[in-house]
């Protein structure tokens, strides 16, 4: 659909997107109750453009990523961002309904009722990253339209192919005082940030998470932030090693590890090293023979993240650490043609000065380090910055008690990784530097709502029978007797 008449199409981005804003907000208040139907036509809109234009995502995805699998691209991001969705329209009625809440003695015995109604915010703003560019649009999205609100979208400019699609998709789908997106580079993300949403949601780097919170800060809107950190693997004695590094690998292999939720090093028995690693090789080999023509094997977002990337393996060869890439196939990566491709790469016992051990990896470098007693690996998480997750392999319930209880981090898998990210009824956020507030299901739609607490009085008059009224007397010193008493 167009833009409706009231909203300039030119003139600077920042008064553009100010007329959306106030355009959605008007719009949305003349609404008045935003009905279930509402909601769920919004949904079914959104779910038929991720169908309707599949076959575009994943050439965009391929484009921006210069080789990018489609089914991966189907798989974690349309059918994942139709997954949310689907959830939504399906729990939506439910989700509305007000919540009777108890109401305190005696005002219970003498009429009076408590509830919860959820509210819409009003507009929301959505600044999604470049990794799963699509998902991460239409996984808040769903939620932010189960609450009944209106949307704002600033895609990534690391992705223009795709976010190009994107705009096309929700201008076919919404009226812009219902969705809009905004593709552009930082100048469009820097206005985006400073406009007065009723809330705000990043996907992305802690440190640009701090832009966004001071920007936001401006206004008093309130931001969930979902960012990352070094997600760590605890490799239990009690682990089946071939096993566990079949799934760890699948998680660093996956989109080349460029996930917020990739594990990012391994803590594993030191008499296990070897171990690991013939199996991490085994693993990739198994799924990657080759890499580098292989076109299911993700290329590097871009030639800055690249060079980054290698520049971790640089530095730690020049320190004299040992540096293994898995490259079943022996082949050249250093003549690559269009693709910016990294092989898979473990690098046993890191110093734990070097950067790739202070920053996010987000690619698919993988340092293992040893402990020999169980409770170094406690130890070294609670001495790091709190993870978006943490992941447990092994059965000895009383280490994974210990991880479960004693380490803090968004989220947690038992032997497994990422996987958790995938179930709709469990919160989704971070904690401390890897993110503030959650999202998905339940969770998503209190987060994009307004939790309005209602309570209807008695008939009697409550304040005089209670003593509260003055002049107080006899009464009321029976009250607050009752209200001081242990």
């Amino acid at each position: 659909m167009n833009a409706p008449e009231n909203i300039p199409v030119d003139g600077d981005i920042e008064t553009q997107m100010q007329a959306v804003l106030e355009a959605q907000r008007a719009d949305y208040l003349n609404e008045g109750v935003v009905s279930a139907e509402t909601r769920i036509d919004r949904i079914d809109r959104g779910i038929d453009a991720l169908i309707k234009y599949q076959s575009q995502l994943v050439e965009a995805l391929n484009t921006d990523f210069s080789c990018r699998p489609r089914e991966v691209s189907l798989l974690t991001d349309v059918g994942a961002g139709m997954a949310p969705m689907k959830h939504a329209r399906k729990h939506l009625r439910k989700w509305m309904k007000t919540e009777k809440r108890s109401t305190i003695f005696p005002l219970n015995l003498l009429g009076g009722r408590s509830r919860i109604e959820y509210q819409p915010l009003g507009v929301v703003g959505v600044i999604a990253p470049w990794n799963f560019p699509v998902n991460m649009v239409f996984s808040p999205l769903a939620q932010v339209l189960a609450a009944g609100n209106r949307a704002m979208i600033k895609p990534s400019e690391f992705t223009p192919a795709t976010s190009a699609v994107i705009a096309d998709m929700v201008k076919e789908a919404y009226n812009t005082n219902e969705v809009a997106v905004f593709p552009g580079g930082p100048e469009v993300g820097q206005a985006f940030s400073g406009l007065a949403f009723d809330h705000m949601i990043f996907t992305g780097a802690t440190s640009i998470a701090r832009h966004i919170m001071a920007a936001a800060a401006r206004n008093l809107v309130p931001v969930t932030l979902e960012l990352g950190g070094k997600s760590p693997v605890i490799i239990s004695r009690s682990a089946d090693i071939q096993k566990t590094l079949g799934r760890v690998m699948v998680g660093k292999t996956l989109n080349a590890g460029q996930i917020c939720l990739a594990p990012d090093y391994l803590l594993v028995p030191e008499e296990k090293l070897n171990e690991v690693i013939d199996a991490a090789q085994q693993a990739v080999s198994s799924m990657y023979p080759t890499l580098l023509d292989n076109d299911q094997y993700t290329s590097m977002i871009n030639e800055r993240h690249f060079q980054r990337l290698n520049g971790y393996l640089a530095e730690a060869e020049e320190r004299g650490q040992k540096v293994i890439p898995i490259n079943p196939a022996g082949e050249d990566f250093s003549q690559q043609q269009g693709t910016h491709k990294i092989p898979p790469t473990l690098i046993p016992e890191p110093a734990d000065d070097l950067k790739m051990m202070e920053e996010e990896l987000f690619g698919p470098l993988l340092p293992i380090r040893t402990y020999q007693n169980f409770e170094e690996t406690i130890d070294y998480i609670n001495s790091k910055p709190r993870p978006l997750a943490a992941y447990y392999f092994g059965s000895d319930k009383q280490e994974e008690t210990a991880v479960l209880q004693r380490t803090t981090s968004g989220g947690v898998c038992i032997n497994d990784v990422i996987m958790h990210v995938m179930q709709e009824e469990l919160p989704f956020g971070g904690v401390g530097p890897s993110g503030m507030g959650a999202y998905h299901g339940f969770k998503g739609f209190q987060t994009f709502s307004h939790a309005k607490s209602v309570y209807r009085q008695a008939g009697v008059n409550v304040a005089k029978l209670g003593g509260m009224l003055p002049p107080y007397s006899k009464t009321t010193e029976s009250t607050i007797k009752m209200q001081l008493k242990k």
